[in-house]
């Protein structure tokens, strides 16, 4: 077809082969997602071929069926993630989300082994993880610290945590059909708590995310851990997102993406840059999944402290005159306004009509006031605060919208919630 005529795309780009593979499905997302995908996004016929290594031609569209098609399902490597999101660096001790946010004790699931607590510690900066995937079964990360690394480990229903540095541990008991849904173009993803940490997985998030907002080509060809690879590329097509362009590295051999990039509009580095620095596609040694905790090592049954926390939760229901928790729903409901990729979440302010210019007065008001900065519109009063990737305008009232938006889309947000 000639290389600047608009592609029809019918999402049948397997050729309706994808029945036959059903030890691929088994092991990939089911290659429907890849073909709504294929069928919405707005694919510009570009092709690879272009800058180094010299590789065939190769659509947008049959890009992304290869990466649905791929089958991988061992591999070993190292991934590196930077990411700058202009936010402070965040201190990576326990307490966020975790059993018991690293309070310790019995009732705490390990404190600082806790995986949500680790979370907070990829949220800026750099960080090496090695990974090793052997299956739906078997799955390994570790984040390689300076003095300590932190490890989990997923073997049949064992579930690990250990923290080297605290020398705590946390078990988990999982049944053999309870593990997370595959990833398409990749083995089975990372044991809960460090998703979203490969380039398979956040390449993944972001063609799920994709529709008729999105414009999708084919970049130059690129050497990623020595292996050959192409590059998708999606853009938005909406003026008000934040975000430049995403590009996904595919392994041109097997359709395993090796690296992701999102470079905000504002421009400079990525704000989140996640690719492998080596990769090995044979299968893990067999050791690389058993785990005894060290001598002298804390060790908490996460069942334990999961089956407490139902409890007191129970018993804080059933108490006479208890306070129930308030959920979003509770302070006037969470909702998304728009859609792609200048969606917008708003969570209605807690305070009402009772509420209203509660922010912006004293002591508060000047401490906002110096954080963010402050606007005004058809809804009243508010102060923006800003990253270089994600906004979040905060009324007055306590409403709040945050998007991967400008300032004007928030604001105009906001006045239309008010008509």
């Amino acid at each position: 077809m000639p290389r600047n005529e608009p592609t029809e795309v019918t999402g049948e780009w397997d050729g309706g082969r994808s029945t036959k593979r059903r030890k691929a499905v088994r092991y990939a997302v089911p290659v429907a997602v890849a073909g709504v995908a294929a069928a919405t996004i707005g694919l510009v016929p570009a092709f690879a071929g272009s800058g180094s290594p010299d590789l065939p031609k190769i659509s947008a569209q049959d890009l992304i069926a290869k990466i649905a098609k791929s089958d991988v399902q061992q591999l070993s490597g190292t991934v590196q993630v930077t990411t700058d999101l202009g936010l402070p660096s965040l201190p990576g001790g326990a307490g966020v989300g975790g059993f018991g946010g690293g309070q310790g004790g019995e009732k705490g699931a390990g404190g600082a082994a806790s995986p949500q607590s680790k979370l907070t510690e990829l949220a800026s900066g750099t960080h090496t993880l090695r990974v090793a995937v052997d299956g739906p079964e078997k799955q390994r990360v570790s984040i390689v610290g300076g003095s300590a690394d932190y490890t989990l480990i997923h073997n049949g229903t064992d579930v690990w945590a250990y923290d080297s540095g605290s020398n705590s541990a946390v078990h988990h008991t999982a049944p053999r059909d309870a593990h997370r849904g595959p990833q398409r173009g990749a083995p089975e993803g990372l044991p809960e708590g460090l998703q979203g940490a490969t380039p398979q997985e956040l390449a993944q998030q972001a063609l799920k995310a994709a529709g008729d907002t999105t414009s999708v080509t084919v970049g130059d060809t690129a050497k990623v851990a020595g292996r050959d690879a192409y590059q998708l590329v999606i853009k938005p097509k909406q003026a008000a997102s934040t975000v430049g362009s995403i590009r996904v590295a595919v392994d041109a051999a097997n359709g395993v993406p090796l690296k992701f990039t999102l470079t905000p509009k504002s421009g400079g580095p990525a704000a989140i840059d996640v690719g492998y620095t080596r990769v090995d596609f044979a299968r893990p040694a067999a050791d690389s999944f058993s785990f005894t905790p060290p001598k002298g090592a804390k060790v908490v049954s996460g069942d334990q402290a999961a089956r407490q926390h139902g409890k007191d939760l129970k018993d804080l229901k059933g108490a006479k005159g208890a306070t129930e928790h308030k959920g979003p729903k509770d302070f006037g409901g969470f909702d998304v306004l728009g859609k792609g990729w200048t969606s917008i979440a708003t969570l209605k302010g807690a305070g009402g009509p009772a509420g209203k210019d509660q922010l912006a007065k004293g002591d508060a008001g000047k401490f906002l006031d110096s954080l963010g900065t402050k606007v005004t519109g058809g809804f009243g009063s508010g102060h923006v605060f800003s990253t270089r990737l994600v906004n979040a305008l905060v009324t007055d009232d306590g409403t709040v919208y945050v998007g991967a938006v400008d300032k004007q889309a928030l604001i105009a947000a906001a006045d239309a919630a008010k008509k």
